[in-house]
């Protein structure tokens, strides 16, 4: 089940709500622990049982923390309980592809090569790991008390506003309203427009321009316009499925009583590559921070640690998203090298670029870099690059067939829909300027026309998943 689909909406949340309003204050963990069961067991009964594993293990290893005496226990205690979530992690999502790489290394010799399953990746488990160890290292620094309460942690951790696809929550930003939260109008009304909001970025942007990405990115010999605007609708759709997400989740999330930070804040207009990351995936990023470059060493080594450890954080960075294969690793490795980049650039007497320069030369880089994010195989990637760069030719306005025969007004409307929200922080002043009130005022209605837009082009085609599902 999904936010997008006709089963959530008409069936699931109402229900949801229904409960959560009637079932009184003292209740309410337990009816969102038991409706999160539900939510995700919607998708995989099986998998349940692991959720509910993982969710009992986090919860008795807190205990087991908080309980243990010595600060050396306390160290083994923990390192025990990260090593089993990131052995369950490990396991389902690296398997495949280390299959993979063994048997491609073998040379496919029939009598070496490993027969094997593939093995499914449940869907929200990198999160659901990240939120567990983040909450267990935090209790081993004492930085948030041990919760006592199995169905308060399994609340936090199960909560299907954000259990799929992030943000990921830490525990200390959540510990007041799990022991008590409002249930009021107001922020019910707040919350509501967000999730209407969350799901127009969805549906309208991200859903429409898909087909395109996809045929771009299938293209056997992609021209130059081709690959560029695969690479360009890609962009768009992946920031507006994922942070459309994130809003639909921050929404849920006041309409419940809880408050969520935001997951980004406008990535697309950073200046630099590290700009970008204070901005793309904000739970992610300062996760990693905190939780592995910071005890990595961050930079209180000297210039040269400084730059392994940000070459290491963003490996595992670009591990964590993805274990179908190895250019997601290649993704974590350029954006490391970029940021080493920008590290080094002040110390080399060079000139340094204007912000609009610089603007511009980050999100080069981000959008190349999506190339390889998106790509099936390293192959793939190479055929894209070599278009994108003109190695096939440079003809600017020579589609292929299959593009033309595809490409119709409604997704040169999402894009342009997609850049002007983009660019909105941008404008807005020129609108304060120029633009009458009452036009802003009378505008203030399109998150409700967009989400019943939004509904009918569910209902008409179907649900389309998240891309962030698959990490």
């Amino acid at each position: 089940m999904v936010f997008a689909s006709l089963e959530f909406l008409t069936l699931f949340l109402p229900l949801f709500f229904m409960l959560y309003g009637f079932g009184g204050a003292s209740r309410r963990n337990s009816i969102l622990l038991v409706c999160s069961w539900i939510f995700y067991g919607w998708w995989s009964p099986i998998y349940l049982v692991l959720f509910m594993f993982l969710a009992v293990m986090g919860w008795v290893g807190g205990l087991a923390i908080g309980r243990t005496s010595t600060e050396k226990a306390r160290g083994w205690t923990l390192a025990l309980f990260i090593g089993i979530s990131i052995c369950i992690l490990c396991w389902f999502k690296y398997s495949n592809i280390a299959v993979q790489t063994v048997n491609y290394a073998l040379g496919g010799v029939s009598t070496l090569s490993i027969a094997w399953e593939k093995i499914i990746l449940p869907i929200g488990l990198s999160f659901i790991v990240l939120q567990s160890i983040s909450y267990l290292i935090d209790v081993y620094r004492r930085t948030v008390p041990v919760d006592h309460s199995f169905v308060s942690f399994a609340a936090y951790q199960s909560m299907f506003v954000h259990l799929i696809a992030g943000p990921i929550i830490r525990y200390d930003w959540v510990k007041k309203e799990l022991i008590s939260r409002p249930f009021d109008w107001s922020q019910f009304c707040l919350g509501s427009r967000r999730f209407m909001i969350g799901m127009s970025m969805k549906v309208l942007i991200a859903d429409t321009l898909a087909p395109v990405v996809d045929l771009a990115f299938s293209l056997q010999n992609p021209s130059f316009s081709d690959a560029w605007i695969g690479c360009l609708a890609y962009s768009l759709q992946l920031f507006f499925d994922f942070a459309g997400y994130s809003v639909m989740a921050i929404g849920l999330g006041m309409m419940l009583g809880f408050r969520f930070p935001e997951n980004f804040n406008h990535p697309y207009l950073s200046n630099s590559i590290q700009d970008f990351w204070r901005r793309w995936h904000i739970s992610l990023s300062t996760w990693l921070r905190d939780y592995l470059y910071i005890p990595l060493g961050g930079n209180r080594g000297g210039e040269v640690h400084t730059y392994i450890n940000l070459l290491l954080t963003m490996s595992i960075a670009g591990l964590w998203h993805g274990g179908d294969s190895w250019n997601f690793l290649i993704w974590g490795v350029a954006h490391g090298i970029a940021l080493c980049t920008a590290r080094i650039w002040p110390h080399t007497g060079l000139p340094q670029p204007s912000i609009t320069i610089s603007r511009i030369l980050t999100l080069l880089f981000v959008f190349l870099a999506w190339t390889i994010f998106r790509a099936h195989s390293f192959d793939d990637a190479l055929r894209m690059y070599a278009s994108q760069l003109g190695m096939n030719g440079f003809d600017y306005f020579n589609l292929s067939d299959a593009m033309l025969n595809l490409i119709r007004p409604v997704h040169w409307l999402a894009a342009f829909l997609g850049v002007t929200c983009i660019l909105a922080p941008l404008l807005i002043p020129y609108v304060n300027r120029h633009i009458n009130p009452l036009v802003i005022v009378s505008g203030a209605a399109w998150p409700v026309l967009g989400f019943l837009l939004s509904f009918a082009l569910i209902a008409s085609r179907g649900a389309v998943p998240f891309l962030y599902f698959q990490f």
